[in-house]
């Protein structure tokens, strides 16, 4: 990349823009809008420039030498192809910063896609090469980014002195604004454009006594694309995070750089830190005063004893939050192409776990055998015999669809699909972490089946028992 990314004031200086067609005038309301003393050199002008015509100076000829005496910036944006080179060419001579118009390897500045919430912007280029790529980005990021972030950002610019004074270190002061940028009422208060009402609200948040908190955090079924944007947001945040064992390596590699990364991971039949050494880690980390983040795979609500670990926060006092996650009966079976009602098939979804109580007690398997209804089981390979087994002596046929999905919406998603009375044998053939889909819909897959996780041109890889 021959560029390099500067961020250029042109506020009061001369810029020369060589050319009056569509092209001049996006070039020109951009740089006018950046407070640059703008001077237009064309025989005609674009309508669009006719109607700004006062605030620029028009030189109503053909582009000659002398045009770029004192110039700081000049745009080549002429149809002409012989007059863009010859402005490059003479502008460049003179270590004039120059601008030829959808040609970035003649051009000393290229103009970047911008996103902007005043006063922050997001420049990016493709150098050119890909100007479709730079288009899609920056609708992205321009749906991506809050509206009221330019507001926060001249809020944040008038108390930096006060936020320095009033927290001594940069770590403190990192965890303030951490803390308060999402908060609700000061969200309210921008979005109203109420600058003066927000940092009122900052000015008395200073004054609380630092204190920690928690966010539990739904990383979702494997996808790193899956991610919500406020869990991406937290993750950029966390100071520490306590990570679960199915939470992907790509995931991962969305956290903090400086955050500290602590597994507490666990996987079926055992668990590596027991429960109440993560309830007690989460309760020690927060009442060090951290922002700490307990990111779980799928959601935290499901199977995920989330409740538990906020019970724990509760009673010590810790203030906390839940962003939730797509949950694997949800992600996982949708990779599959298998949905969880269908008005022919299923009309309700039950969803229950694999793990028995510590008492040994059962689920109602009379209720959760009946037919037109779609049984999703989470941990459910150690004990497929024995699902099996009490579903077929509580009424289900054996002939009853059966999918098993492995490591469901990632790159190494397996797919098995089969029988009831086939699903000891089926789940022999599939690692944990896998989801068991029960029902009708389970056989869809056969013919919906569309995620292609090893190669786009091979189908999606559906095996079937037997």
């Amino acid at each position: 990349m021959e560029h390099l990314p500067l961020f250029i004031s042109i506020k009061h200086k001369p810029c020369l823009v060589v050319g009056g067609g569509v092209v001049a005038a996006r070039k020109t309301r951009l740089l006018l809008a950046r407070g640059g003393r703008v001077t237009v050199v064309a025989p005609e002008l674009d309508a669009g420039l006719q109607a700004r015509q006062a605030e620029f100076c028009w030189l109503e000829q053909g582009f000659a030498e002398h045009h770029l005496d004192g110039q700081f910036l000049v745009v080549a944006a002429t149809d002409n192809a012989e007059v863009n080179a010859r402005v490059y060419q003479l502008a460049n001579r003179r270590g004039i910063l120059v601008n030829k118009a959808d040609d970035s390897k003649r051009s000393a500045v290229i103009f970047p896609s911008i996103v902007e919430r005043f006063p922050l912007q997001i420049a990016f280029s493709t150098g050119g090469g890909a100007p479709w790529l730079a288009r899609l980005l920056r609708a992205g990021l321009d749906a991506l980014l809050p509206r009221h972030w330019g507001a926060l950002a001249r809020v944040a610019g008038r108390l930096r002195r006060q936020v320095q004074q009033a927290f001594a270190s940069p770590a403190e002061r990192r965890r303030f604004w951490a803390r308060v940028q999402d908060d609700p009422a000061l969200t309210a208060l921008l979005q109203q454009q109420d600058e003066s009402g927000a940092e009122a609200w900052l000015r008395r948040e200073m004054d609380q006594p630092s204190r920690g908190e928690v966010i539990l955090v739904g990383a979702g079924p494997g996808d790193p694309d899956l991610l919500t944007i406020k869990a991406l947001n937290e993750l950029q945040k966390a100071e520490v995070v306590l990570f679960d064992q199915l939470v992907s390596e790509e995931i991962l590699a969305l956290i903090r750089p400086e955050a500290e990364l602590i597994a507490v991971g666990k996987k079926a039949g055992h668990h590596s830190v027991p429960q109440e050494q993560i309830n007690r880690l989460l309760v020690e980390q927060a009442l060090a005063g951290k922002r700490v983040v307990r990111l779980k795979g799928g959601d935290p609500f499901m199977f995920g004893r989330g409740a538990e670990e906020l019970q724990s926060l509760k009673a010590a006092g810790i203030r906390y939050q839940v962003v939730p996650g797509i949950t694997a009966a949800a992600g996982a079976t949708a990779y599959a192409g298998i949905p969880l009602t269908h008005r022919d098939h299923a009309q309700s979804a039950v969803f229950i776990t694999g793990h028995c109580k510590q008492d040994g007690a059962e689920p109602d398997w009379a209720s959760l055998a009946r037919g037109r209804q779609t049984l999703v089981i989470y941990m459910g390979l150690m004990r497929s015999a024995h699902i099996r087994q009490q579903l077929m002596q509580h009424g289900l046929d054996g002939a009853t669809p059966v999918a098993l999905i492995e490591r469901g919406t990632t790159v190494r998603q397996k797919l098995v699909r089969g029988e009831l009375r086939e699903l000891a044998e089926l789940a022999e053939r599939v690692a944990s972490p896998a989801l068991m889909v029960i029902g009708e819909v389970a056989a869809l897959a056969d013919s919906l089946a569309w995620f292609r996780p090893h190669a786009a041109e091979a189908p999606p890889a559906v095996e079937r028992c037997g």
